[in-house]
């Protein structure tokens, strides 16, 4: 039987789309399939959809946010993850991002995610800052060098706005998305969903 893919679409300034990526590799095993980091431009895809983030779109819903951060909590001790708000918030992630899609494909990209998922909603760093990121790179055991070399090159700045545009053509809003064929799941609370459509094609 072929495996099934979850094409992962994040950005690592969404705080949800690191509690995605700490639990969808484990959802994904458990169910016979893979999952396929697409890095994008958060940024990007808000601009080409009129979208906002939570925190702009809901800022005069009384109550709304504190509720946000409550469900927030819940799924941190459901999952028995680590997790801080980042002091920084929000994060401008355009040099991590660029590193992310330098990193596709290569042997040591979930090495990569983990660390800039982990410098922004473990140890709270403000990766916007180059010798943060570079830090952090070392830090990890990643190659640096050749990182931020590739980050400055236009292969890299065009590869990363040519991704944020496929996945909007695709339906993605906002991060996280998961995409199991051309079938959207938006954001953490729909990965229930997401594991019952995984569940329903493994019995065929």
């Amino acid at each position: 039987m072929v495996m099934q893919e979850i094409e992962f679409v994040y950005d690592f300034g969404s705080p949800n789309a690191y509690l995605v990526h700490r639990v969808l590799p484990a959802l994904a095993a458990r169910n016979g399939a893979v999952v396929r980091p697409s890095p994008v431009l958060l940024g990007g895809v808000f601009k080409a959809t009129n979208n906002q983030s939570p925190m702009e779109a809901f800022s005069r819903v009384r109550h709304k946010l504190t509720y946000q951060a409550l469900e927030l909590q819940r799924f941190v001790r459901r999952h028995g993850l680590v997790f801080h708000m980042n002091p920084h918030f929000p994060v401008n992630t355009l040099l991590p991002m660029r590193g992310a899609i330098f990193a596709r494909g290569k042997d040591w990209e979930n090495s990569y995610m983990d660390a800039m998922f982990n410098a922004m909603w473990v140890h709270g760093q403000n990766l916007s800052e180059r010798h943060v990121f570079e830090e952090v790179l070392r830090e990890s055991g990643l190659p640096v060098r050749r990182t931020l070399e590739a980050v400055e090159t236009p292969e890299v700045k065009q590869a990363l706005v040519d991704a944020t545009a496929r996945a909007v053509e695709r339906g993605v809003f906002g991060a996280p998305s998961m995409l199991l064929k051309d079938e959207l799941f938006f954001g953490k609370d729909s990965l229930p969903d997401l594991e019952f459509e995984l569940e329903k094609a493994s019995q065929g």
